[in-house]
């Protein structure tokens, strides 16, 4: 259903390092350059921009879900984000009341938006 979506980054030196890192390790990178925005994703699809708010205000902040590999690469994506110092709003682990298999962290990206990465297909044994 959606193509791609941008946010608004009040630090965009800060969002770029943050994006850089976390998406890194889901193995997600920058694939277009304009300047005052940047677009994350793979195999030349930039599906994910931030933008540099500028003199604009920063909106309110959202929840967004990044697709992970495994529960490992949730795993990391968690200790990325904390390393560099994103506040952990939730640790690595199952979500057995949204489905059975759903492994997710949840941080706080440098513009407070609610940054997930999650795997769909976790055993109750990587849990």
């Amino acid at each position: 259903m959606i193509d791609h979506f941008g946010i608004l980054c009040a630090d965009y030196g800060k969002s770029k390092e943050f994006y850089d890192t976390v998406l890194a390790v889901l193995g997600y990178s920058r694939q277009m350059d304009v300047g005052s925005a940047l677009g994350y994703g793979s195999a030349g699809k930039p599906d994910f921009w931030i933008e540099d708010g500028g003199d604009r205000e920063v909106g309110a902040a959202i929840h967004f879900a990044f697709q992970a590999s495994g529960v490992d690469e949730v795993r990391r994506f968690h200790e990325a984000a904390t390393a560099l110092g994103a506040e952990s709003l939730h640790a690595p682990r199952p979500w057995p009341e949204y489905h059975p298999g759903y492994f997710g962290a949840f941080v706080r990206d440098p513009d407070g938006n609610n940054v997930e990465a999650v795997f769909h297909g976790a055993t109750t044994r990587e849990g």
